[in-house]
């Protein structure tokens, strides 16, 4: 079903239509220097899903163009989908679920699309969208799970070989599985030593699981702010691809997710969704064996609402130690204040917020709570505040729940 020539023949179809996007070095985000980054997030509709949604439609038939096409998808694969259909000049209905940010659904109505909310999750989405398909008769387009969207994903595969020939490993984001099949089995055909592996969030570790017991199977529910990789149901064909060319699967949870967020903007002045950033997370925390090999991240999609751009970044910089609370039991009396912000000060952090707590019935009347918001550099920093806290007398006590 998936062949080499059916992969270039999906890059010469998308040659005029899907950039060849570019693979940067990435030396800040690894001690060795030999991590490098392919940035899908600059791509047209900001993530690789064009390619496999616009290569499964330029192969549909006159008369399946004529009934019009209907597809599901948490936004990327939405916009690839109407973006194809748009320039073929073919009807199509997107099912998206009404968690979808609101930034896809509009990109994706404002490339011609007709858009249907539905309550729940992708999976939702996607039983509405096979129900319409059964009413109208249109061609369905599956998001992951179709040999000509897995052929087109793999274009990728053959750009990151055409761009580090001598690449020994490749990391790739993974939901339903249609990009690291396609990936896996263009890189693993043209690079048999080269290690491809596969990252999906914990919360939505669909194929993880299958990969690890070696037997198809879904999950009852996912929850992950990376709404493109989302799923409860991986594909059937792309699960037997990535038993058969992905060398190994794992997790990253939301923290480090937001932690690989934040260190993109920072270091590589980079926007990634949470979908895209699961693999820089990976490489990250140590979650692969990758050390001294050169390893490509795929960056494959930069489409995030700004509202959760914020709370992700907040909950990065909690992560990589730039952001902490601490909280110090103490005797409320002239002067503390001032002795804690200059310990603060001596150790080169900042104090941004102040707080005191008086009502706690467990405490004296003349004890409180000092909670205390700080702008660090990273986590000996912190450990080196808590130190001298200590030290001065002050007892640090955990936040109450």
């Amino acid at each position: 079903m998936i062949t080499l020539d059916r992969i270039y023949q999906a890059a010469y179809v998308l040659k005029d239509v899907a950039r060849k996007t570019d693979l940067i070095a990435a030396p800040r985000l690894s001690e060795d220097g030999n991590l490098f980054l392919k940035t899908e997030n600059l791509q047209v509709t900001g993530s690789f899903k064009l390619r496999g949604a616009y290569y499964k439609i330029s192969q549909l038939s006159e008369e399946e163009k004529s009934k019009g096409i209907v597809a599901c998808s948490a936004g990327n694969h939405a916009q690839g989908v109407a973006l194809a259909a748009n320039r073929m000049g073919i009807k199509a209905v997107i099912c998206m679920p009404d968690s979808a940010p609101i930034m896809k659904v509009e990109s994706t109505k404002a490339l011609g699309a007709e858009v249907c909310l539905v309550k729940g999750t992708y999976d939702d989405a996607h039983d509405k969208a096979v129900e319409i398909q059964k009413e109208t008769g249109m061609t369905f387009i599956h998001p992951y799970d179709d040999p000509d969207v897995i052929a087109g994903q793999g274009t990728i595969g053959l750009e990151i070989l055409d761009q580090l020939k001598d690449v020994e490993a490749v990391i790739v984001p993974v939901g339903g599985g249609g990009l690291v099949s396609g990936v896996a089995y263009a890189v693993k055909s043209l690079n048999p030593e080269c290690k491809v592996y596969g990252v999906q969030s914990a919360g939505a570790a669909s194929m993880v699981n299958a990969y690890h017991k070696h037997h198809w199977e879904a999950l009852d529910h996912v929850s992950t702010f990376a709404d493109g990789i989302a799923v409860k149901n991986p594909g059937e064909l792309t699960f037997e691809l990535c038993e058969k060319y992905v060398d190994d699967i794992v997790t990253v949870s939301e923290d480090e997710t937001a932690a690989a967020i934040l260190a993109l903007i920072e270091k590589q002045k980079l926007i990634a969704e949470g979908a895209g950033a699961v693999a820089v997370a990976a490489a990250l925390f140590n979650k692969l064996p990758i050390q001294g090999k050169k390893t490509v991240c795929l960056v494959s999609g930069g489409n995030i609402d700004v509202n959760i751009l914020s709370r992700v970044i907040t909950r990065g910089l909690v992560m990589s130690g730039r952001n902490t609370t601490l909280m110090i039991a103490l005797t409320d009396k002239p002067g503390q204040l001032q002795i804690v912000s200059e310990i603060v000060a001596s150790c080169g952090a900042n104090v941004v917020s102040v707080d005191y707590d008086h009502s706690d019935t467990n405490m004296a009347i003349n004890d409180c709570y000092l909670r205390i918001g700080l702008e660090t550099r990273d986590h000996s920093q912190i450990e080196e505040i808590k130190q001298k806290l200590s030290e001065a007398g002050f007892t640090l006590v955990k936040e109450r729940a």
